[in-house]
């Protein structure tokens, strides 16, 4: 059984502030089925955006980056994104040393 949406955002955002990041809902998708991107904004004027993916090989889902580089870059590509699909919620992490803790077992 999979979690829908707003559980999985509410679980990672309590995650990141036990952490001391900072993280925001930039857009709110639909509740149960939206997809979800993370923005990683390192503070810099650099950014990166995950998305999930899987790993064809075995089955597995996992975060990959979708587009990174100068912030409105990023923004643009975003923006772009939510064009297409509504539905879609955007998480910003604001982090100078690049934390997203998309790698951690149970956000996959």
């Amino acid at each position: 059984m999979r979690l829908t949406a707003d559980i999985w955002v509410s679980a990672y955002l309590t995650r990141l502030r036990l952490q001391d990041i900072p993280a925001f809902v930039v857009a709110r998708g639909d509740a149960t089925a939206g997809a979800v991107l993370v923005k990683l904004n390192t503070l810099d004027g650099k950014a990166c955006c995950y998305q999930r993916g899987f790993d064809l090989m075995t089955g597995d889902r996992k975060w990959v980056v979708s587009v990174e580089g100068d912030e409105p870059l990023v923004d643009a590509s975003i923006q772009k994104q939510r064009g297409f699909d509504a539905d879609l919620w955007v998480i910003e992490v604001e982090d100078r040393q690049g934390r997203h803790l998309l790698d951690e077992p149970g956000l996959t």
